[in-house]
């Protein structure tokens, strides 16, 4: 009798993962990341439930898909309160640890709550990596997922400020998606009162286009730029895709009112990182006004 022939198991096949930012600005964060392995996380949640579950259909998806919740920070505009008691049971709401206690406020329970820090796993074919960036007291979370498959995503709102730092966290991602909140000129003409000007462009808020525009060219992103949390009262879409102009990656520009696309995530070809100049560590606030003395 002829031996059996041995057969070869099939290839695992791995699908992309893809990225949807589902609103993104000063009135609620919320993106959706669909992992290699068909799940789905929440990269912060402040958005209701209710608005956040109508996305979630129109993506053929529920809230018993989700496999996690992960926050960069807990601002009202990144974590809707109602979220706590929402969720299904099984679903968890990871936080960096410097937040845990932040979440407790914030009426997250130890049987609802994760913490991470360094690098964790947040969903089956997906690796992550913290680091925390200068935004208020408690700082944000900047995300580098490694997704089954080889892609690369950075995720980063929020940032306080350029650093070197957060160059070397996200050099190289295939898809970076990172905040360009706002135009100086629109910020300093604007009718804000001037200690909300200081704190958004004092080097502990937020980011400028320039100094969005700034990162991404150290970082170096292989195939595309999702620009966040872009200010309604203090830029311009057209502004801020002027400056991404003739770059050699694919820009979307975020709203807060409407879902971008789905964006694939796909491993394009490996460069050597870029090496990070340190002047971006500077805030542009810094040659402008003195520096904010405390406080938020």
């Amino acid at each position: 009798m002829e031996p059996p022939t041995p057969t070869t198991r099939p290839e695992r096949r791995v699908a992309p993962a893809q990225l949807r930012v589902l609103a993104s600005g000063s009135s609620g964060n919320c993106s959706l990341l669909r992992t290699p392995e068909g799940g789905a996380i929440l990269v912060d949640a402040g958005l209701s439930p209710r608005r956040t579950r109508r996305h979630l259909e129109e993506c053929g998806l529920g809230l018993a898909d989700l496999q996690a919740v992960l926050l960069t920070h807990l601002d009202s505009d990144h974590f809707y309160g109602g979220w706590s008691s929402a969720l299904p049971a099984d679903v968890p709401i990871l936080v960096h640890r410097q937040h845990a206690r932040e979440a407790a406020r914030c009426g997250l329970g130890k049987d609802r709550l994760r913490t991470f820090e360094g690098e964790f796993s947040p969903a089956p074919g997906v690796e992550a990596r913290a680091v925390v960036t200068a935004h208020d007291e408690l700082g944000t979370a900047a995300f580098r997922f490694e997704c089954a498959g080889g892609a690369a995503l950075g995720f980063a709102t929020d940032l306080g400020r350029p650093s070197e730092a957060l160059v070397r966290h996200l050099a190289g991602v295939d898809v970076l998606a990172i905040e360009s909140n706002y135009c100086p000129r629109m910020q300093i003409e604007s009718d804000r009162p001037a200690f909300l000007k200081q704190r958004v462009m004092g080097g502990r808020g937020h980011l400028s286009n320039e100094e969005c525009a700034a990162l991404v060219e150290e970082i170096g992103p292989r195939s595309h730029v999702v620009l966040l949390h872009l200010s309604r009262q203090c830029n311009d879409p057209a502004l801020v895709a002027r400056m991404h102009a003739r770059r050699p990656y694919s820009v979307t520009i975020t709203s807060q009112f409407d879902p971008t696309p789905w964006i694939p995530l796909e491993a394009g070809p490996k460069a050597s990182p870029p090496r990070p100049r340190s002047v971006i560590a500077r805030s542009l606030f810094d040659h402008m006004v003195p520096s904010p003395e405390g406080g938020r």
